[in-house]
Parts: structure tokens; C-alpha cells; sequence
């Protein structure tokens, strides 16, 4: 119950079987079980600490210091017995600690201690799940470190009901799980829009100058400077960062351009607004120069009357309510979880000059007449090639992440990129894009699966929002089509699955040359097509070290 509420109050509806109390080993081996039967997308397994501790003291003395190793074995093989049965993505709890005390403070070096073996256990478990990109971890034990072990567990519900969390941690963990459903969903914030004044820093730069702003040592500066730390490690896991401040630009700036203290600095940020407009106006030019939803945003600004209006104008963007005293912030922040996500690929850390480089691109837009001059100016190549496994993070990162540009809106992991690829029933294309102004790297996927009579089905078409407009729509179908004709296909099917966020494709293959068959249906003779215009040249792709 408290999964499904915690479902609901992010938008998603949640069809939930829940499995008789110690039923694990029975659900999982067995493959006609009603787990396997009720045909699961997601999988929540979890093995509460209680029991690992009766299984724990069960055990000869002398064999309890291989306890964490035999235990994440187990685990491991629930994984395997999920992957044979089901294509369920599997969420695994860790584990609080249970401190028994039993060697007093001695216990967190012994062997044969639980705590010991607990907390090898996690660890075990983070190593693996690290390894398989089926399996995302549900941090527990951060819940119960948070909460403090009383308000987490409740020895009366759990011995007269076998309940390991008590009523007032239901929700913490019941949103744990729910955090990781959304990401898997496409649910993902990817930028945080920031106010400057008494937000990044103390005082007002513009009344106080560079020497009178609190940040390092200064009054409150460490608050300040540990917020902008934490911001900035957002933006190397690919969260964007964006200025949205009532201010002069100029003055604004002054602060990340000279300030020694500053963490963050102007190379950090993509898109920097300061003027006297109105902030929810602003924002809206900043999502309109990122090119992505108004419900991936997030804004932080510390003056009540700024939050409230972003909240009346703009419903969909997440506006924590700050505590009252900015050294509450941070740790309000990582606790709210607002950037959850289940990939990385690593790559993250290009996204700012990749903005950056975008905004210099719609500055030169304005100085063409028309539109073939600018696209021409831009000195565009493009290249197309089958999934390789070096690409393979990136490609599931994609189909997790995109919403918009999304015809069907498949979500896939790493392991099913794989088995597709590897699949001769199914032709894959990724797609890059470069252009005078830089490289906007991987932008669009194309999967296209066996049909029989010579058909091609389109199952999955989706792009960056980035590079829409330029002619890359056209260069993709243009290589789908050589694609399809250079072994031997002469139809492509597609479909178009509409969702709250993708309608700006739903008129797409019709534009691009397809005939509708059906209500969301269409088809392309790939012997009768006349290749699109575009101008984008054709270059090898460049497979990645």
C-alpha cells in the first residue's frame, strides 16, 4: 500500500502483486510461481536484516565469517533465476545494520561478527549490481541512518507481525523504491535552475559587492561554497545547470569570473539569464535554449515570493520549499532525491559545452534570412552504423531518458541493447552529429525488427531535442532506407504510441515520407522512396576508444 501511494503521488499507477510472507525461494525457482505468472516489468526483492540475523546466529560459530560472501551468492542466483524466468528489471534493498553489540565495539573488526558480515554484505552487493545492468539498488540503509534505528524499526510490529519497518518508515522506504520506478519510467529531472543571491551565495552582489557576498570562510560562506560543491557534482553526473536571476548580467557574472572562492564557475553553467524579467518567464527561455520538458526542470531560489510564483505559472517544475535557515539546504536536498536515475554512461560531463556551443548556434540562427542559409553555414556531418558494444550504455541511457522525439517510447537496459544486437532478427542504427561549433556526440536511435513478407517494423525511433529541425530527421530515414534495401527489405512498418510527452512525433513519418495505414499506423515502399533533403553530409562513424 504505501508503494502504490508513494506511486501515486508521482504519477504513476502501480499494478502491484505482493508475495505471501518468506516465499522467496518458492516465487523465484519455481517458474509457473503467481510472481512469474502475474508477468512482471519490476521486481523488488527483499531480505530483511531481521531474518539475516536469525540466519546468521543459526549457524556454527567458526562459519559465520563467510556469512556475507554465501549470502550474496544467494542473492545473486535470485538474479539469475529472474533473468531465466522473467523479463522483470529487478530492484534489490540492502540491508540496515542490526549492531548486535556481541563483541561490544571490537564487533566492527571481527569476522564473526554480524555487523561485520552486514556491512560486507553491502558492499558485495554494490560490486555486483555494478556488474548487472538488470539489477538497481534501493538504498535502505540510508533510510534507517536518517531516521536513527528507533523510529526505523518497531520491535512490537516486528514480533507481532513480522514487520521490519515501523509505520513512520513505510514511506521513506516505500519512496526509496518509488524514485527508482520513475527513472525507469523516463520520470527524470535534468536540470536545476539557479537564483544567485542569498541561493549560491550570502548577500546581494550587486549592493554588496565582491568583498561583502558570503561564500568560503566568510560569515556563512562555507554554506554557501558546500552547496555549490554538490551542484557541481551534479553537473559531472550530467545534470544541467542554468542561472535564472533578477539582476544586471554583467554584475551577475562577476562572482564566477573573479571571485577565488567561487566553486562554480561560468564554464559550469549552460544557459545564464539575469535581467529584470520575471523569473517564470525566464524559465521558460531557458527550457525553450535546452529544448527539454518543462517537468525536467528544478528551481532553487531562497525568496518565498519567486517559488510561489514559479509554482502558479509553472505547475510542472519541481520547486522545493527551502528551510528558513540556508544551512539546512543541502542536506533538505539529498534527502529530497529530486536527480535520481539508473544509468550513467560517463559521458556526462560533455553536456555543458554541448549547451553552451547550442546557445552560440541560436545566436548566429538570427543573422540568417533563411533557414537552408543557416543550416548550410553550420557545416554539418553526420554518420549512421549498427550498434557496437562500446555505444551500448549510451544507446539504454537513450531510450530510458528521451520522451519527446520518441515514436514508441520502449524503455530498454544495457542487457537488452545487447540482445538485440545480437539478434539477426533485428537491424540497429545510432546516429552522430557534428557540426563548426562542435560535437553533439550519439543523437538518435533506430531499431528496426524482422516482419515477415520482406517488412521491416520500426520499433524504436527516438532523438536528442537538441538537434531537431536540422535536417537530421531526414539523414536518419535517408540511411533507414539504404539500410532496409541493402539486405533485401522493401517495407517499413512503423507505429506511433502516444504518451503525455511525445505528440510533437505523432505526425512525424507522414512528414518523412510514410503512408498512414491505420490510425497511428504507416508504411514506406523502400523501392519507390526518393531520398529527403537535408543538409547534412555523410561521414564514417567514429566508434569511440
Amino acid at each position: 500500500q504505501a508503494l502504490e501511494g508513494s506511486g501515486k503521488l508521482r504519477g504513476l499507477n502501480l499494478s502491484v502483486f505482493d508475495a505471501d510472507y518468506d516465499q522467496a525461494d518458492v516465487q523465484l525457482i519455481d517458474p509457473a510461481s503467481e510472481t512469474y505468472a502475474f508477468r512482471p516489468d519490476v521486481i523488488l526483492l527483499w531480505l530483511c536484516s531481521e531474518k539475516l540475523y536469525e540466519e546468521f546466529l543459526d549457524r556454527p560459530f567458526g562459519e559465520r565469517n563467510r556469512f556475507a560472501e554465501q549470502t550474496a551468492e544467494k542473492i545473486g542466483k535470485y538474479w539469475e533465476l529472474i533473468a531465466a524466468h522473467s523479463g522483470a528489471k529487478i530492484i534489490q534493498m540492502n540491508f540496515p545494520e542490526i549492531d548486535d553489540k556481541a563483541a561490544g565495539q571490537l564487533s566492527g573488526k571481527i569476522e564473526f561478527s554480524f555487523i561485520f558480515q552486514l556491512r560486507k554484505l553491502n558492499a558485495l552487493l554494490q560490486e555486483a549490481a555494478a556488474r548487472n545492468d538488470r539489477v538497481f539498488p534501493a538504498d535502505l540503509a540510508a533510510v534507517q541512518n536518517r531516521m536513527g534505528r528507533k523510529a526505523f524499526f518497531d520491535a512490537r510490529m516486528y514480533y507481532h507481525a513480522k514487520m521490519p519497518l515501523s509505520m513512520a518508515a513505510l514511506p521513506a522506504a516505500a519512496k526509496t523504491a518509488a524514485d527508482i520506478l520513475c527513472s525507469l519510467r523516463g520520470k527524470i529531472r535534468k536540470c536545476v535552475i539557479l537564483d544567485l543571491d542569498n541561493t549560491l551565495w550570502g548577500g546581494v552582489i550587486g549592493d554588496d559587492g565582491m568583498g561583502g557576498i558570503e561564500i568560503g570562510e566568510l560569515g556563512r560562506g562555507r554554506v554557501f561554497s558546500d552547496l555549490q560543491r554538490w551542484l557541481k557534482q551534479l553537473k559531472d553526473y550530467g545534470i544541467i545547470l542554468a542561472v535564472c536571476s533578477k539582476n544586471e548580467e554583467a554584475i551577475a557574472k562577476e562572482p564566477f569570473e573573479q571571485h577565488p572562492e567561487m566553486v562554480l564557475r561560468m564554464s559550469d553553467i549552460s544557459v545564464f539569464v539575469a535581467n529584470w524579467n520575471d523569473k517564470a518567464s525566464n524559465i521558460r527561455l531557458i527550457r525553450e535554449t535546452l529544448n527539454i520538458g518543462m517537468d525536467s526542470l528544478v528551481f532553487l531560489d531562497d525568496n518565498p515570493f519567486e517559488r510561489n510564483l514559479v509554482r502558479e505559472k509553472l505547475p510542472e517544475v519541481a520547486v522545493p520549499e527551502l528551510p528558513e535557515d540556508p544551512a539546512e539546504w543541502l542536506a533538505f536536498l539529498q534527502e529530497e532525491n529530486l536527480f535520481d536515475t539508473v544509468s550513467f554512461t560517463g559521458e556526462q560531463g560533455d553536456r555543458t559545452r554541448m549547451y553552451q556551443a547550442e546557445f552560440a548556434r541560436r545566436q548566429l540562427e538570427q543573422t540568417f534570412e533563411s533557414l537552408d542559409d543557416y543550416l548550410e553555414s553550420l557545416e554539418m556531418t553526420g554518420a549512421g552504423a549498427a550498434f557496437t558494444p562500446e555505444r551500448y550504455p549510451r544507446i539504454a541511457q537513450l531510450t530510458q531518458r528521451s520522451n519527446q522525439f520518441n515514436l514508441r517510447t520502449v524503455r530498454y537496459t544495457e542487457s537488452d541493447i545487447r540482445r538485440i544486437a545480437e539478434d539477426p532478427r533485428y537491424r540497429t542504427l545510432y546516429f552522430t552529429l557534428r557540426d563548426r561549433f562542435g560535437d553533439h556526440g550519439l543523437v538518435s536511435v533506430v531499431i528496426l525488427e524482422e516482419r515477415s513478407g520482406g517488412t521491416l517494423f520500426l520499433d524504436t525511433w527516438l532523438m536528442s531535442c537538441r538537434v531537431l529541425k536540422r535536417g537530421m530527421e531526414e539523414f536518419v530515414v535517408n540511411r533507414m532506407v539504404r539500410e532496409a534495401a541493402a539486405h533485401g527489405y522493401t517495407r517499413i512498418e512503423a507505429e506511433y504510441l502516444p504518451t503525455p510527452k511525445n505528440g510533437m512525433v505523432k505526425d512525424l513519418c507522414e512528414q518523412m515520407g510514410f503512408t498512414r495505414t491505420g490510425e497511428n499506423t504507416f508504411a514506406l515502399d523502400a523501392a519507390a522512396f526518393t531520398p529527403l533533403k537535408t543538409m547534412i553530409k555523410e561521414e564514417e562513424a567514429n566508434e569511440p576508444k
